[in-house]
């Protein structure tokens, strides 16, 4: 039974597009007549979806918090690299944003969603003062458990960062220990869970496109190709113009030699879809190719690893807004905010695992107000965008090493300076 188990994780992206193939052929036999048992399905695989969210938010985003913050080095070194991780998630998330308002991938997608979005997602701002009035109450939770039983996301997240920074107030006494192994535990729990629930996905997108494909037909997936071209666009652009920029107008460092360098650990994030599985040979390169330090590159790449998405960050803003646009609402700039913060937030907890951000688009989802059912679509080409962000993942890591061990004065820029 383990081998076959194994056999199907490791072909799980045929099995994906196996799920998806049933689901339009079945759907084209059948038509309505196949509404039941698509639903059927569809509905198990969103609630197992639902139910890892809160346990998985809490574990990941603890577990990150305490053990950036437990290292002896965090002060100036941690400062500096998450300054860099910070400002490197938003420039990504501001490109997606731009793009998505741009193309515009969701307007006439009718996808044939019945259920309809919450408040939050519909309602609107009379002003900036009400905004922030409200983003603060959303934001601030009175009762940290009571937002964990409903299923608040913004409040579980900023009550889990907090939590976990005082953790590692607590110095390394017995107290510290023994929460920083049971935060770390609980989260290796939700990541094996999660990957058991992950592998049920080609069940749920057959229910997913069997309803959409017998409710709607195939109009959906022009928005669909539109949606991907955007998400794809936005991955290039920051992978190709915005960190090589920053290498070069930060660093003083030559970008396209680093990418020559990083060329291994790049092509093993492409295939393997998995950072963190990438992360020996990242370390590897950034040291013997690019002559970073192991002081700096033992710090900042684990941590990047952990808490530096931008590739993920930029997907979920562009996946999020995508479904809002499907539903025909119109965000405004501040209900884009939310998304923007959302998803620097929930990027900060996604797991360096393939399709990490399925799990992770549910939670913006859920912090916007809007149903699970247009996750649906977006994942049958979810796996090919997963590669794409995992590399600029791993990439923007690699900067970031570079950019903070040459101000350390721990990188060896011969191999680097500007002609």
């Amino acid at each position: 039974m383990r081998f076959h188990i194994e056999s199907y994780s490791r072909h799980l992206t045929l099995w994906i597009f196996v799920g998806f193939g049933l689901g339009i052929i079945l759907a084209l036999i059948f038509g309505k007549a196949i509404l039941p048992f698509a639903e059927f399905t569809a509905m198990i695989f969103l609630r197992l979806l639902k139910m890892i969210i809160v346990p998985l938010i809490i574990t990941s985003i603890t577990s990150g918090v305490i053990s950036a913050g437990s290292s002896g080095r965090i002060g100036w070194l941690g400062l500096k690299t998450f300054i860099y991780y910070i400002a490197s998630s938003l420039f990504a998330i501001l490109t997606g944003l731009f793009l998505v308002n741009l193309f515009r991938p969701g307007i006439g997608a009718n996808l044939g969603l019945q259920k309809e979005p919450t408040d939050l997602a519909a309602g609107a701002y009379e002003s900036p003062i009400d905004f922030l009035t409200d983003f603060i109450e959303r934001i601030i939770p009175e009762n940290p458990l009571a937002a964990m039983s409903e299923g608040e996301i913004l409040p579980i997240i900023f009550f889990c960062i907090l939590f976990g920074i005082f953790i590692t107030r607590l110095g390394n006494s017995e107290y510290q220990i023994i929460l920083s192994n049971f935060f770390q535990a609980g989260f290796e729990v939700m990541m094996k869970l999660t990957h058991v629930i992950i592998l049920l996905a080609p069940i749920g997108i057959f229910g997913l496109i069997a309803q959409i494909i017998a409710t709607t037909g195939f109009e959906p997936f022009k928005s669909l190709g539109v949606y991907f071209v955007t998400v794809l666009t936005g991955l290039c652009i920051h992978f190709f113009i915005t960190l090589p920029l920053i290498v070069f107008l930060f660093g003083r460092l030559n970008p396209w030699r680093h990418i020559k360098n990083m060329s291994t650990a790049l092509i093993t994030a492409f295939s393997t879809s998995s950072s963190s599985a990438t992360l020996p040979l990242t370390i590897q390169c950034v040291e013997e190719k690019a002559g970073v330090s192991n002081r700096i590159s033992s710090f900042v790449l684990p941590l990047g690893a952990t808490v530096n998405m931008d590739g993920t960050a930029l997907y979920e803003c562009v996946a999020a807004i995508f479904i809002a646009q499907a539903y025909g609402i119109e965000l405004s700039f501040f209900q884009q905010f939310i998304v923007v913060i959302t998803s620097l937030l929930a990027s900060i907890g996604a797991a360096g695992i393939p399709m990490a951000g399925l799990v992770m688009i549910t939670i913006i989802l859920k912090a916007v107000g809007l149903p699970l059912e247009g996750v649906g679509l977006i994942l049958a080409v979810d796996r090919v965008l997963d590669m794409c962000r995992t590399t600029t993942n791993v990439f923007s890591d690699s900067c970031g090493t570079l950019l903070i061990a040459k101000t350390e004065g721990e990188l060896n820029v011969d191999t680097f300076r500007i002609p």
